[in-house]
This record gives C-alpha cells, structure tokens and sequence, in this order.
C-alpha cells in the first residue's frame, strides 16, 4: 500500500493564529513554527478565513457598516450568564427510525416494495416514473423522497440512482438534506471515491455545504483511512464561504485522523482551539488523545488525559482504558500498562475481555510469567464471559511464558460442553496449543492435536502446517513433516514466504536421502530457493552467478523473511559440507544488501558483535568473518580498543533453544579467550591483551578456515 501523501501547507492554517493558552502548549510542548515555501500559493490567515463568519456570528448584532433604515437592527437575546451558549455547533444525533414505520409512509409502501424486488445495481428511473406518472409537473413532495432516501441508506447505488432521478426533475427543490442523506449512505458503505464526487458535484451545482455535509465527509474518509482527504476536507470546511463551525463529532473525528498520521502537534493545536472556542470532548475523543499518548509511552500526556476528562466532568471509561492498555502495548510498556490497570480497577471500572486480552498479550510479550499466573487467577475469580479472541490471546500468552498446564486446563475447558462460558475452539485455539507442544518439544502431543483437529472437521491455517513441521523438523522427523506438507498441498494449502522458511531450516536439519526428500517438496512451491541451494553447493559458482540468484530469490520474498532465510541457507551450506567459502559468501551478500546491518558496534574502548537475531551457523560465520577483521587491523597495525564483547542473548524463556550454549561451544572449540560476563547473561568478554595473543598464535588461515 502507498504511503499516504505528506499533509498540505495549507494545513498550517491551525496554528496561524494564537488560541487560548492551554495546559497541552508546555516547555515540553513547544508550538512548531511553520514555514511556507515561496513558490506554493499564499495561504489565508485563519483570522481573514473567519471575518465574514466574525461580522455574522461573534456579534450579538451588526456592526454599524452593515445596518440601514431598510434593514431594522434586531432585539437582542437574552443570555443566562450562568449557562452561557457555547460557540461549537452541538447537534442531536436522533436515533434512527425505520422509514417503513412512518405514518406518512403508507402510501409508498407499493413503491417500497417495488424497489426492494430491485436489484441492488437496478437504475430505478422506470419504477419511479411509473409511480409519479407527471414528475416534472408533479414531483414528489420533499417529505416523501426524505423518507424514500432513509429507505435506500442500507444500498448506496439505489441511494444514488434516486438522487439522480430527483435532480433530473426542474420542479423539485433539490436540497442539501438530500445530498446529506445520500452522503451517509456512502459512507456506511465505505464507498469514498463516490462520496466526494457527490461532494464535487454539490459544489458544481452551487448546493451549499452545510455542517452536517462536512462532517459526513470527514467521518467517511476517516472509516476509508483516507487520512489526507479528511484532513483536506476539515480544511475546506474553515476555507468555505461564510464559513461552517465544526461540531463535536467533527472535532472527534479529525483529532483521530491527524493521531493517526502521526501529526501530534497538530492533535494538541486543535484540542487546544476546540477547548478554546466551548467545546466539551466526549469519550471518543478522550480516547484517542490516551491511544496517541500510549503508543508514544507519555506518561505525562496520559496524567494530562485523566486531568482534562476531570476538569469536564467526565469520568475515564473502559473504552478510554482500552484504548491506553492497548497503545501501551505496541510500545512495550507492560510496568505503565500493569500500573495502569490497577488504577483502573481501584476506580471500580470493570474490566472486559478486550481490557483483559490487550493486558495478556502484553504479558505475553514481556514474558512477565508471574504477573500472566497473577491475571490467570484473577480471570478465574471474576468469571467473565470470555470470547474467542481473549482465549486465544490467553493460549498465546501461555506459549510465550511457558504455562503449559495452564493452557491445557483453559483448552479443555473450551472443549467441554459444561462450560457455557467458554467459547468453542476454532482453528486458532488449536494452533496456539500445538505452538506451546511444538515449542516444548512434545512433538507427539503436538502432531496428535494436529490429526484432532483435522478429524473434528477443523480446517488447519497455514500457520498451523507450519508448526507442525518446525517441531517435526526438530525431533528429526523429516519423513513425517514431508508427510504432512503433502497433505497440505493436496487439501490446496498454498505455502507462504513463512513455511518456506520453514522448509529451508528442515533442510538444515536434515540429512543425506532425507534432504533431497525435503528440497524435492520444496521444489513443488518455491522453485528459486532450491536453485539457489543447488547452486551453493556447486564448487564452480562464479560471484555474479551466486549474487544474481541470491538476488531473484530474497526480491521475490517478503521483507520480514529475508533475514530468516539468510540464517538458513548459512546453515545448510556449514551442515551439508558445502564449499567452506560459501557460508561466507551468503554472509557478505547478506551484509552488502542491508540484512545484517546493526551487529557491529565500535566505541573506543570497546568492540560488540550482537549476535541475538542469527541462527547458530549464522552466528558462528559472522564471529569467524569479525575475527578476521579484527587479525586483518592487526596486520595494518592499527588501533584496536580495550574490550571486546559478544552478545547472545539470555535465552531465560522456557521453550528457548538458545543461542549462548552453542556459542559457548564454538568459543571452546576455537580456543578463543572469550569468558561469560559475570553481571551480564547471554554476554562473552575478552580483553585486548588475551584476543591479541591468541590471533598471533593462530594463523590467520586456520581462523577462516573454520
């Protein structure tokens, strides 16, 4: 998808003129200074945008140019002064009612009826005419297409064929309530591109737009994500003739689309003016300021959220909580999000299952185990109805914390029909157990709830298939996990760039027969990939023959998996007795197009290699590759630092493989003087002194060599 087109300079009219000084505007907060290109068009100062609204509204009569003998100044209104009329359009937004059940209805019912027998494409202009026999003489009165209009809402293109047909007709008197009416169906449709040509085609025919037409606009390129034209559109609305006043819904509406193009100085600005000009926010609009302080981890913008909401009168909902909770984790915020939902219970807000999914797929995440084993219990006391995304999200949580017993026991209770309060397993519920039994190692368990699940009549997802044959893979199962890829591909599963990766590290896990079994299949879906592999371990492969195949294969795979198979082929290449230059090769290509960026690190007084994000062969290749550079320097007798440190990770989940073992191996084979960091898991340290002395002791080639 395109990204969305930088905001205008004409949206720089919000902060041309100075509003009402706000909490929001801090030192931490200060106002951006707009800057206008010369050659873009002059923009109107709000202040020349708003005069012909200030010489008709801001005034409780006309100035003097504007009063006359013929024109009598008006009396003027009486205010309460205690509860002053605030300047922000406040519309009532009525309930809906059915257009069949008016009493003025009945005689349409037959033309009712015709049109529902319609097809939802039908042009309607026959069925109408036949029911107004004389339209241009005798229209229908504005009532009745009103209430054929409300009709239409559910069908947007019967909506616009009517529209069309009372325009056509010169006697009736087409108002911006009809456009407004049609506009809304539309936008419960979703259909953007035909909301703002009606829009266009109201300003062509000299229709006025009115505070509603704006607002429906607006809102529907907003439920579009047409971010940049509902901030077009808002700037319309100030820019129109005699200019039309937002209302509350507008206000809302717009503060989420510039949270969601992440223009937060603009979202302040605007809160700001609103506040300014009587604007009370909802809920709604609470909510968006708290997910667009949440997902930037401002714990002071969030205090300012609970502040504003006391200041109106509002108290925070749960749909404000969610929205933090759930911002919140996006960011990895699990101590604000755990702080968070304790004060939401300590205000007796309830929490629901969206409240509760967002908090454990944050622990999850975390991998905070005591604090999931705390909301486990506490989801058993409350016994909440929970539904299937929140028991999904709990059987997910338990993979990534390792709660196997605690997954199985929610799992059974999906399963048993006495639990009315549980929902049903669906095909999501069996893929995360059979994640936590692949995870764990329990290969039977995990491929026995996979035949379960396919004899229940449940139809497994990709993701499931590719489970399966990880956890085949790795028990060496490879004759099974070909087995079940096979099934796949006749049930018509069609592998992703994901499952290809997994076949990839099945092959590295494999042997002999069993290899060509696996890239056999492989063969079947991805046809580069076993090419490419072929090709690695040809003796002969020239340099431009291996890059414009490694080239083909990772531009026809997705972005997120191209690292992923790098680490795979590097570890078929050191399994599969490759030429000893190929693992090194994939390495360096891998390097020259930005696939292991970042795991260098060079200060003066301390040389890091970050290994986390490699597989093991992978790992091994790029400690090898980095002692050589550091031999090379050594050689040219530049300067080398004081330290040296590898960084593997802490693997401390229950299910991790783990990094730093295997390394720990290698560093043991090699001899290398690298020792675990006392203070620091997952971290390995040698000292300039010890590393120089062992690679004046090796030869540099017996180093590459390994």
């Amino acid at each position: 998808m395109a990204p969305l087109p930088a905001p205008t300079a004409s949206s720089a009219f919000l902060f041309l003129s100075p509003p009402r000084r706000s909490r929001l505007h801090t030192k931490h907060r200060p106002r951006p200074t707009v800057v206008c290109s010369s050659s873009a068009a002059p923009t109107r100062s709000l202040s020349d945008q708003l005069e012909p609204l200030s010489r008709t509204l801001l005034h409780d009569k006309p100035t003097p140019a504007a009063a006359s003998a013929d024109r009598p100044t008006p009396q003027p209104t009486w205010v309460n002064p205690s509860r002053p009329k605030p300047t922000v359009l406040s519309l009532r937004r009525h309930r809906r009612r059915s257009p069949s059940a008016h009493p003025s209805a009945a005689p349409l019912q037959p033309l009712i009826r015709a049109i529902r027998a319609l097809p939802e494409d039908a042009d309607l202009a026959a069925t109408l005419d036949a029911f107004f026999p004389d339209p241009e003489a005798s229209p229908p009165s504005a009532s009745d297409a009103l209430l054929l209009l409300n009709y239409l809402h559910p069908s947007w293109r019967k909506s616009l064929s009517l529209l069309a047909w009372l325009r056509a007709l010169p006697a009736f008197p087409l108002d911006t309530i009809f456009f407004n009416v049609a506009l809304k169906s539309l936008r419960a449709a979703r259909q953007w591109p035909h909301a703002e040509r009606l829009a266009l085609d109201m300003i062509s025919a000299g229709v006025p737009l009115d505070n509603i037409t704006y607002s429906t606009l607006i809102t529907a390129a907003r439920r579009c994500r047409q971010f940049a034209k509902a901030v077009e559109w808002f700037e319309r609305m100030y820019a129109a003739d005699g200019g039309v006043l937002p209302d509350e819904v507008t206000y809302s509406a717009v503060l989420d689309v510039y949270a969601q193009l992440h223009m937060k100085e603009e979202v302040l600005a605007l809160f700001d003016r609103a506040r300014g000009s009587g604007w009370k926010p909802d809920h709604v609009a609470f909510a968006v300021l708290a997910k667009m302080f949440g997902e930037a981890g401002d714990y002071e913008g969030i205090q300012f959220v609970f502040n504003e909401m006391r200041e109106v009168g509002l108290k925070p909902n749960i749909f404000v909580y969610n929205a933090l909770l759930e911002a919140l984790g996006k960011t990895g915020k699990p101590g604000l999000a755990r702080s968070l939902f304790e004060e939401m219970t300590d205000q007796g807000v309830e929490p629901n299952a969206r409240t509760l999914t967002a908090l454990a797929k944050i622990y999850g995440r975390a991998r905070w185990g005591r604090d999931a084993l705390q909301l486990w219990d506490r989801m058993r006391e409350m016994k909440l109805p929970a539904d299937n995304i929140l028991c999904n999200t709990l059987l997910s949580m338990c993979a990534d914390v390792g709660l196997v017993a605690e997954a199985e026991q929610l799992f059974n209770e999906m399963k048993d029909p006495g639990c009315p309060d549980v929902p049903n397993p669906d095909k999501w519920s069996y893929t995360a157990m059979i994640n936590i039994y692949g995870s764990n190692g329990d290969t039977d368990h995990a491929l026995q709830l996979f035949e379960e699940m396919v004899k229940d009549g449940i139809e497994p997802n990709i993701m499931s298939y590719t489970i399966v044959i990880q956890c085949l893979g790795k028990a060496q199962r490879i004759q099974q996990a070909v087995e079940v890829l096979q099934a796949g591909l006749e049930k018509g599963l069609k592998p992703d760039d994901r499952l290809c990766g997994c076949l990839l590290s099945v092959v590295a896990l494999s042997s002999g027969e069993e290899m060509e079994t696996v890239l056999s299949s492989l063969e079947k879906v991805n046809q580069g990939l076993v090419t490419l592999i072929r090709a690695l371990g040809q003796d002969q492969l020239g340099v431009d023959d291996l890059t414009k195949e490694f080239k083909g294969v990772l531009n026809a795979a997705a972005p997120e998996v191209r690292r992923p198979y790098c680490n795979c082929l590097i570890d078929i290449c050191q399994n599969h007795g490759f030429p000893p230059q190929r693992a090194r090769n994939v390495f360096h290509l891998a390097q020259t197009y930005g696939l292991y960026s970042k795991l260098h690190s060079r200060k003066d007084e301390e040389w890091s290699l970050d290994l986390r994000s490699l597989s093991v062969g992978a790992a091994k290749t790029a400690f090898d590759d980095w002692m050589q550079i550091i031999s090379e320097r050594l050689v040219q007798h530049k300067a080398l630092p004081e330290t040296f440190s590898v960084y593997t990770g802490s693997s401390t989940h229950k299910f991790a493989q783990g990094l730093a073992s295997a390394f720990a191996a290698h560093l043991e084979q090699m001899a290398v003087p690298f020792r675990p960091s006392e203070s620091q898991v997952g971290n390995f340290i040698s000292s300039r002194d010890d590393l120089v002395s062992w690679l004046q002791a090796s030869s540099l080639s017996a180093v590459v060599a390994r």
